[in-house]
């Protein structure tokens, strides 16, 4: 990626956490965390990763508000930054997040069971 889509990534998501939380009234639209945005080097497309609170039926409407205000988003975005072009956005969910958590939760179960193992051995 580009030094400049680069820019224009963290730009965008600068100015799409704030569109998300204070311009959009949508009740779908729950929590939502803009956690990075993916340009390409042409500028033509940018992907949106979102973490979203609550369970799997937030996220998914909260994915279906954000569809429905994409062109609203992406206008904001067009008066917010000075481009020829507004690149297209497409929203995803940062499994990363999610990945982390499942890690996390992993290594606490480890670690507990093994506090439990030493605990039965020195019985």
């Amino acid at each position: 990626m580009s030094h400049r889509a680069n820019r224009v990534g963290e730009q965008m998501k600068k100015e799409l956490g704030e569109i998300i939380g204070r311009k959009i009234k949508d009740p779908r639209i729950g929590f939502v965390t803009v956690t990075d945005v993916a340009v390409t080097g042409d500028l033509q497309q940018a992907t949106v990763y979102i973490s979203v609170l609550g369970d799997e039926e937030k996220r998914e409407n909260t994915l279906k508000g954000l569809a429905k205000a994409k062109g609203f988003i992406r206008s904001e975005i067009g008066q917010r930054i000075r481009l020829r072009k507004t690149p297209e956005i497409i929203f995803e969910f940062d499994e990363s997040i999610d990945y982390g958590n499942r890690i996390d939760t992993l290594l606490h179960k480890i670690q507990e069971e093994g506090q439990s193992k030493e605990e039965q051995d020195k019985e």
